[in-house]
C-alpha cells in the first residue's frame, strides 16, 4: 500500500505581509493572533496600543500581560519581517524605558548570532522585572491549504521554560481550585445582576475569572470592574489606549473638578496608567452573604462611570491638547 504525503513548505513573509507597518502590525495586534503569541510565550496578552510615540519615534504594539490583573505588567512588541539589525536592538531598549515595559518581545525573520546573544546577555545581567524575548515568525502551507503561521522562540529569560511548565502546573490545578471557581461564580452572578437589574451595559465575552470589560462608546477607550483580593477592595476603572492616550487623559483630567462633582466622591487618576479609578473596601470578598452588597456597588458605579464619562469620552479631541513645554517631547 502506498501513502501519498505532501512537503511542509515555508511561505516568504512578504507574500503574506509585503508592509512591517501596514500588514504585519495590525495582523499580529488581532486578538487570535496575539492570544497565539502569548500561548507561546505563556502569556495572555490584551493589546493596549500600536504605533505608540515614544518621543520622535513610534514602537510597533504596547500589550498588557493579563495573567494577574492586581499585577499587571506592559509587554512591548517590536516586528521586523527581515534578519535583525542594530538599529531595532537600540529602538527596543529605547522603548522599553520609555513605555516602563517589563517585557519585551523582538519578533524577527530571523536573528542574528549577535543578537541573540544580546537577548540572552540582558536577560542575564537584569533582575526578573524585566524578561526580554527574541521570537522568529515563519508561515507554512502543505500544497494548497491554508497557511499557517508559527512563533519559534530563539531567546528567553533564565529558566522561562521551567517557569512555563510550572505555571502550567498550577494553571490546571487553578481550573479546580476553590478560588478559581468562586471568582467564576461570582462574576456569573453579577452579570445575572445586571440583566435583571435592566442595565445597558453588557460585558465584553472573555475568558478571564478576575475581571469584566465595558464599553464606553469609543473605541481605545473601556471600563472594567474587578476585585482586589489581598486588600479588600471592588474597583471601577476607565482607561484609555492608543496613540492618544495621554491627550485624552489630560483633557479628561482638566474637568476633574466638574467630573468628580458630578460623580458625587472623589476619584483616582493614574497618569501613568492613563486612567481613573474608584474602589471601595469590604469585609470579606469571600463571603457569598455579602456579594449582593458587592454586586449593587459594582452596578451603580460602573453606570455612574458610564454617565459621566461617556459623552465626555465621545467629545475628546485629541488635537485641542496641546502638553506643557515641561511634558513634551522633544
Amino acid at each position: 500500500m502506498s501513502i501519498e504525503l505532501s512537503r511542509l513548505e515555508e511561505v516568504g513573509l512578504r507574500e503574506i505581509w509585503p508592509d512591517e507597518a501596514q500588514d504585519f502590525t495590525p495582523w499580529l495586534a488581532q486578538e487570535e493572533n496575539l492570544t497565539l503569541l502569548g500561548e507561546t510565550l505563556g502569556m495572555e496578552l490584551e493589546l493596549e496600543a500600536q504605533e505608540i510615540y515614544v518621543g520622535n519615534f513610534r514602537a510597533d504594539i504596547l500589550c498588557r500581560n493579563i495573567e494577574n490583573p492586581e499585577h499587571e505588567t506592559w509587554v512591548l512588541i517590536e516586528n521586523q519581517l527581515e534578519e535583525t539589525n542594530h538599529r531595532h536592538l537600540g529602538q527596543i531598549l529605547t522603548y522599553s524605558a520609555g513605555l516602563d515595559a517589563h517585557t519585551v518581545i523582538w519578533i524577527a525573520k530571523k536573528f542574528r548570532e549577535e543578537h541573540r546573544a544580546a537577548l540572552d546577555h540582558l536577560n542575564e545581567i537584569t533582575d526578573e522585572r524585566l524578561k526580554c524575548f527574541g521570537v522568529e515568525v515563519k508561515v507554512w502551507q502543505i500544497g494548497d491549504s491554508a497557511r499557517a503561521p508559527q512563533f519559534e522562540i530563539v531567546s528567553s529569560p533564565n529558566d522561562w521554560r521551567r517557569e512555563i511548565s510550572q505555571e502550567a502546573q498550577r494553571a490546571e490545578i487553578e481550573n479546580f481550585s476553590p478560588a478559581r471557581l468562586q471568582r467564576k461564580k461570582f462574576w456569573a452572578q453579577f452579570r445575572d445582576y445586571i440583566s435583571q437589574r435592566g442595565s445597558q451595559l453588557q460585558p465584553r465575552e472573555r475568558k478571564s475569572t478576575r475581571y469584566l470589560v465595558f464599553d464606553i462608546g469609543r473605541q481605545s477607550f473601556a471600563m472594567s470592574a474587578w476585585r482586589n483580593q489581598r486588600d479588600r477592595l471592588c474597583c471601577i476603572e476607565l482607561y484609555m489606549t492608543g496613540k492618544n492616550a495621554s491627550a485624552h487623559f489630560y483633557q479628561l483630567k482638566e474637568e476633574r473638578e466638574e467630573i468628580e462633582s458630578e460623580f458625587g466622591e472623589s476619584l483616582v487618576w493614574q497618569e501613568k496608567y492613563k486612567n481613573v479609578v474608584v474602589s471601595q473596601g469590604f469585609d470579606n470578598l469571600t463571603d457569598e452573604s455579602d456579594w449582593p452588597n458587592q454586586h449593587k456597588w459594582l452596578a451603580d458605579n460602573l453606570e455612574k462611570f458610564d454617565k459621566v464619562f461617556r459623552p465626555r469620552v465621545k467629545a475628546l479631541n485629541a488635537d485641542d491638547w496641546e502638553p506643557p513645554e515641561d511634558e513634551d517631547d522633544e
